[in-house]
């Protein structure tokens, strides 16, 4: 990966990565999805759960915009992370190599708005904040149901890392091959 890498993707990427966002890029479904797939299940833990202004759409859009901001908060234990990204596994590595940057301590993630599109897909708005900042706002990311927990899909998580690597996808993982 690019050794110049600005700080804030440095920050995305460990704060959850994929998972989400920095930048659009075009799933088999043709819609748009952000890095980082990042991209959003058991319910979070009681600190990263989303606030009263998570987005309404029944229990579904509640677990995504739960599992979404679990995932891209740094007190969200790696092991759960890992679990809320579309084929965790595949990651583990890469998330956990992440999870100690200093600056991801500090991020965390606002859903706005889940739009469920299918059984087994949903589109999320999100922001990305630093120390309650924003620092990457109103992003679009793909959720997957898998094993029966929505998770962050493995399109928006690719891109984030693609974006990571300066925008190369040659270096990431083969599963983000099949992400699109």
């Amino acid at each position: 990966m690019n050794p110049h890498r600005s700080p804030l993707i440095l920050l995305v990427c460990a704060a959850g990565f994929a998972l989400a966002a920095c930048s659009s890029s075009s799933t088999s479904s043709g819609s748009s999805s952000p890095a980082a797939s990042p991209s959003s299940s058991s319910a979070a833990p009681a600190s990263s759960a989303p606030s009263s202004a998570a987005p309404a759409g029944g229990v579904a859009a509640q677990e995504i915009a739960a599992n979404w901001t679990a995932f891209f908060n740094a007190k969200t234990p790696v092991t759960k992370r890992i679990s809320l990204v579309q084929n965790g596994q595949v990651f583990a590595s890469v998330i956990k190599g992440q999870a100690g940057s200093g600056l991801a301590s500090q991020a965390t993630a606002k859903v706005t708005k889940v739009t469920i599109t299918s059984p087994t897909q949903a589109t999320v708005t999100y922001s990305i904040l630093v120390g309650g900042q924003p620092a990457l706002t109103n992003k679009t990311g793909i959720a997957v149901l898998q094993g029966g927990t929505w998770k962050v899909g493995l399109a928006s998580f690719c891109g984030l890392l693609a974006l990571e690597n300066g925008g190369k996808t040659s270096g990431l993982p083969s599963a983000c091959s099949a992400a699109g």
